[in-house]
């Protein structure tokens, strides 16, 4: 049996992801900041909850405490992630952008993950078949951000893009460190969830695509890319 935790799981690509995997036969921890929203939504999905807010050194380690007293880990989503958006759901741009909004960011997008993969690394190395499934964004490609006339190149943000390339050179990295496992960045597309105020063109069900495909990589999978439901993307 595959046992499979996913932060930001109450709602949009986390539990649609969350209800994918539980119908593979995984079972599922809804990692939920809120811990009653997560009670709610593994109680719909048949999954199991736990309290995790990626920004808290605590709650990460309780929640360790947890998944170890259920018989561990093979699959560390990390799904969790903020945009820093205006009263008016717009993005802050280069000239409205500070110091603060990016350290809000990076503390749930990218210190988050780390903060997230480093408790649970001991649990994930005892299984047998090792899975990190970092969420980016297509966005987060400096190819892309600055090819003009792609569609990536017209999003004016600074934090939300920074953080997510943050994000990849961490899997970069990771993988480097860990070849037992498979540890990969994915973008999911422009979905349509509370992240980016429902402005996107896919649906939940389309992004969750991505997500659930790299979580069920075997063993002789790929590690350390930065991919789509098309394929690799450039970094």
């Amino acid at each position: 049996m595959t046992t499979t935790l996913i932060t930001g799981a109450n709602k949009g690509l986390g539990f649609e992801t969350a209800r994918r995997l539980v119908a593979a036969g995984h079972t599922v921890y809804v990692g939920s900041r809120d811990a009653e929203r997560g009670r709610r939504a593994a109680a719909r999905l048949g999954a199991r909850s736990v309290q995790l807010d990626v920004t808290d050194d605590a709650s990460v380690a309780a929640a360790v405490r947890t998944v170890e007293a259920g018989g561990g880990l093979d699959v560390l989503v990390n799904n969790a992630g903020i945009e820093a958006r205006g009263p008016h759901n717009e993005v802050a741009g280069a000239a409205d952008v500070t110091a603060d909004m990016m350290r809000e960011v990076f503390e749930t997008n990218v210190f988050g993950p780390v903060r997230v993969t480093h408790a649970f690394l001991p649990l994930l190395r005892r299984s047998a078949a090792p899975v990190v499934v970092n969420v980016s964004s297509g966005l987060a490609s400096l190819t892309h951000v600055t090819e003009p006339g792609h569609p990536a190149s017209a999003y004016p943000g600074v934090a939300y893009p920074a953080s997510k390339t943050a994000v990849n050179m961490v899997t970069a990295q990771y993988a480097k460190a860990f070849p037992e496992m498979r540890i990969n960045a994915v973008e999911p597309g422009f979905t349509s969830t509370d992240l980016n105020g429902n402005t996107g063109t896919q649906t939940v069900q389309e992004g969750a695509d991505i997500i659930v495909r790299m979580a069920r990589l075997t063993p002789d999978g790929p590690t350390g890319t930065f991919t789509d439901t098309s394929g690799p993307l450039p970094w």
